[in-house]
Formats: structure tokens, sequence, C-alpha cells
């Protein structure tokens, strides 16, 4: 099964409330992101999926709001769950590794997709796509299993960082401004510790 496939059968399969990285209220997420873009720029959510996100971006009232997926159908669902709310949105259906273009944000947030990427040519695609689409001055941030977090995830071995490791894998292009620890609980009650970075494009 592709990497595709597989998510959207994960989608396909589970309620939203029923997938391990489901959050009632992204707090660290939007918080970094205000912190990254105080005039609420233009941010894009890189494997937003069915997160609730989206609906603190929009009340925010950031100038552009983008939502990013490799699943059609996580991207469906939540289409409808903001109902005519969804015409605010550019949404796209793309795999990170792979595209080559989405645009220009100031924002770059991903909450658990970069851990995934476990061949080397993968993350240097989404590292060549980050620097391309943020520019000098914007900002990404990105949220992984810490060190002594999670081995899998979905079924899927995961890579784990720490702040140094996420600064030696985005390279000369990124300065880490900021790191936050978090201890993330899944529905089913499991810990699960995170590492956000967030990093000036210069």
């Amino acid at each position: 099964m592709d990497r595709k496939e597989h998510w959207e059968t994960i989608y396909r399969t589970k309620a939203e409330t029923e997938v391990s990285w489901y959050e009632i209220d992204p707090k660290i997420s939007f918080d970094l992101i205000k912190l990254a873009s105080p005039t609420c720029g233009r941010v894009i959510d890189v494997g937003g999926g069915q997160s609730l996100l989206v609906e603190k971006l929009l009340d925010a009232g950031f100038e552009k709001v983008a939502v990013l997926d490799i699943s059609s159908v996580a991207l469906e669902r939540t289409k409808s769950r903001l109902r005519e709310r969804a015409n605010q949105v550019e949404w796209i259906i793309a795999d990170v590794a792979a595209v080559k273009n989405i645009g220009t944000f100031d924002v770059w947030h991903d909450r658990a997709v970069f851990h995934f990427l476990t061949e080397p040519q993968h993350r240097k695609n989404y590292v060549e796509l980050a620097a391309s689409t943020v520019p000098v001055g914007g900002h990404v941030i990105i949220g992984t299993f810490a060190l002594d977090g999670p081995l899998t995830c979905s079924g899927l071995e995961v890579c784990r960082y720490d702040a140094s490791l996420l600064s030696h894998e985005l390279g000369s292009a990124f300065k880490l401004v900021h790191e936050v620890a978090h201890i993330h609980t899944t529905p089913t009650g499991t810990p699960q510790k995170f590492i956000f970075g967030l990093f000036e494009r210069i």
C-alpha cells in the first residue's frame, strides 16, 4: 500500500475523534502560529487533515488560510464540517514530500507529518518545498514525536527528534527561534511526547 492509500484508508475507517492525533483544542499550534505571525498573515497547515486548527485560524482573521493533506477523504470531511466557511480556505490535496509548488505563505505549520518521513530523499524534498514556500523572514513550525516519544504511529515507523535534530534536518535556510515540549494525550488516554520547533526562514 502506498503512502496516499494508507492515509485514505485511515480516514475512511476511523472517525475524527478516534485517530490518535485528535485534539479538541490545538492550542499549542495556534499559539505558535500567532507568535510567528502576530499580524495574522498567510498560513498553511501541512497535513491538516481533520484538525480543528482551521476554525481557530479563520476565527482569528488570518489573511489567507490553506490546508494541505495527502488524503482527499480527510479534506472533504473537513470541508463538510466547515460548511459555507470552507470557501474561505484553500484546499490542497498533495504529498508534501513530492509536490513541487504550493504557493507562498508566511507561516508553514506541520503537526506530526515530518516524523513520518523516514526516507532521506523525502525529507530533502520536504525541506526544499518549505524553503521555496516561506519567504525570508517567514516561519516554519514543526511538531514531531520527541526522542522519547512513540516509535510507530498508525502502523508506520517514525523518526523522533529534538530541536537540535530538527535544526540539522532543516539546514542553513532556517534558524531555530523557539521550542516547546508537549505531552499529547490520545483519545484512548495514552501520553505521547512531542517537540515543537519554531524556525525563522533566513
